[in-house]
């Protein structure tokens, strides 16, 4: 007989590869895969049998060869199910084999014949489209995100007997069709957390409003009960929203790791990713034997919260460096190596002390001498170093929590910071890969980030009275820069580069006794 060949695909980090699958039936009486196949891949056969058999159709009870080409790329996990069973149904001409050149087929089989969900539905897609595939068929609680792709029909399938109808009598599902704009433009801001929600922390509010117009890091410090996660929650509804593109990206980072829902066709709304502190460093960056995208990957475009920063282990925490920096994360295997997005706002809160009351208005600190210090320095330097604010979180009094005064919504602290972005965006518009203040080089702080001999009075009489380190300097400079920028200044004056040297609390000398 001659080969037949289907067509299924494999992810890569957040890229598709297409795979052929070739099935050919001859006399004998055993089943092969080759083709580099893992374990899962290997016993398909068995589902595939129980499945083909509960469809009404016959498992041929001859010699079967199924290659998965091309034969070099490792194949991994069980998606491969429907494509090897399709081509094991034409191959022995249970259903006609002329159109199935034209569709990409995965998904994983149950032994009753129903077909499960796969992971990377819309990267798979998004490849179909550039090889001119005509349509794709995969599991149904996978067809949202796949319909996010134009131009390519997308047929969702609950069971193996659809597929055969499919191709043996015309029966085709209805496609599934997303309108990919309309999807994006409902639900852009829908969100329900709102700064309103927040009683007084004024000074708080105003950080955020800082950091999410320069895109800077931010770590908030203030004993417990203060607000500060409360706050943290709430900055994605601060930050500009998303464009399409980046809309597009972040989804495919959730398909591939298997984390968008049936009802899920576009993430429209910035991540916000909150790990435990006891989150391993493969869980948080991303790796393992088959390479998934870790927390900051999947923080893409939007927020990673670490609460109680530091209580994750050192180790952890030191691997998100070369992340912070280079805003990707490259997963390198023996075998092959993948990249994942990773450019995120990262958002640390803390105690300043293991009682929690150092610096306290009201409650006395019952930390031992030397304990405060120790704590703090389970953070290293080089981490804080890439942190521009340092924001001392004190607790909300009672007649502020009282208060019924209307506190400002989101969305006009996001029309500010939206306003803010533009002109970052003009700034930085010959420069690649620079969007926002916090991600200038300090060649480029020294040439746009100039201030005059009265700035240059002032930063050094805080640095010496202060007792700033040498690198909260640049630091300064770029926070002052989206000071101004919210002010709608060209100029960085004496006001902005004022309250940028207030949010370097860490860096004082003696700041933990």
């Amino acid at each position: 007989m001659v080969p037949v060949k289907t067509y299924g695909s494999a992810v890569y980090g957040v890229e598709a590869t297409t795979i052929t699958v070739e099935v050919n039936i001859s006399s004998g009486n055993k089943y092969f895969i080759v083709g580099l196949p893992d374990n899962a891949v290997k016993e398909s056969l068995l589902r595939i049998e129980s499945a083909v058999t509960s469809s009404g159709c016959r498992m041929p009870r001859q010699k079967i060869v199924v290659n998965l080409a091309p034969a070099d790329i490792r194949k991994e996990g069980s998606a491969y199910d429907l494509t090897i069973a399709t081509g094991i149904l034409a191959a022995s001409a249970q259903i006609p084999f002329e159109e199935l050149g034209q569709y990409i087929i995965m998904g994983e089989l149950s032994l009753d014949g129903e077909v499960k969900p796969i992971k990377g539905g819309l990267p798979i897609a998004i490849q179909a489209k550039k090889e001119s595939f005509k349509g794709f068929i995969l599991p149904t609680q996978n067809a949202r995100e796949a319909a996010i792709v134009n131009d390519i029909e997308v047929y969702g399938v609950t069971h193996i007997s659809q597929v055969v109808d499919f191709f043996d009598k015309g029966i085709k599902p209805q496609p599934t069709i997303v309108d990919t704009r309309d999807e994006f433009y409902h639900a852009i801001n829908n969100y329900d957390a709102d700064f309103a929600d927040v009683k007084g922390q004024e000074n708080i509010k105003r950080s955020l409003e800082i950091a999410a117009a320069g895109g800077h890091n931010a770590i908030l410090i203030g004993p417990p009960g203060a607000g500060k996660t409360m706050l943290a929650k709430r900055l994605p509804t601060i930050l500009p929203p998303l464009n399409l593109y980046e809309a597009l990206e972040t989804t495919k980072i959730h398909s591939v790791a298997g984390k968008l829902s049936a009802s899920d066709a576009l993430i429209t709304k910035r991540p916000f990713r909150s790990p435990h502190h006891t989150v391993s460093d493969v869980a948080l960056v991303g790796g393992g034997g088959n390479p998934q995208p870790g927390e900051i990957s999947l923080a893409h475009n939007g927020v990673l919260f670490l609460d109680e920063l530091p209580e994750f282990k050192r180790t952890v925490l030191e691997v998100m460096r070369q992340p912070l920096e280079e805003r990707r994360v490259t997963i390198a295997r023996a075998r092959m190596s993948v990249d994942y997005p990773a450019s995120f706002m990262l958002v640390a809160a803390m105690n300043p002390c293991p009682c929690g009351y150092y610096n306290h208005p009201e409650k006395e600190c019952v930390c031992a001498p030397g304990v405060v210090q120790k704590y703090l320095s389970k953070v290293s330097g080089p981490l804080l170093d890439r942190i521009d604010l340092h924001v001392e979180v004190t607790p909300v009094n009672f007649d502020e929590l009282a208060s019924e005064r209307k506190a400002e919504r989101s969305e006009e602290i996001r029309q500010r910071v939206i306003a803010a972005r533009l002109q970052q965006e003009e700034r930085f518009a010959a420069q690649e890969y620079v969007y926002c203040n916090a991600q200038m080089s300090p060649q480029m702080v020294r040439e746009i980030c100039k201030i005059d001999d009265a700035g240059h009075l002032l930063l050094k009489k805080a640095m010496e009275k202060l007792g700033l380190s040498a690198r909260a300097y640049d630091r300064i400079l770029k926070v002052a820069r989206t000071i101004a920028d919210l002010a709608g200044s060209d100029e960085i004056g004496l006001e902005h580069l004022a309250e940028a040297i207030h949010f370097r609390s860490l860096d004082r000398e003696n700041w933990a006794g």
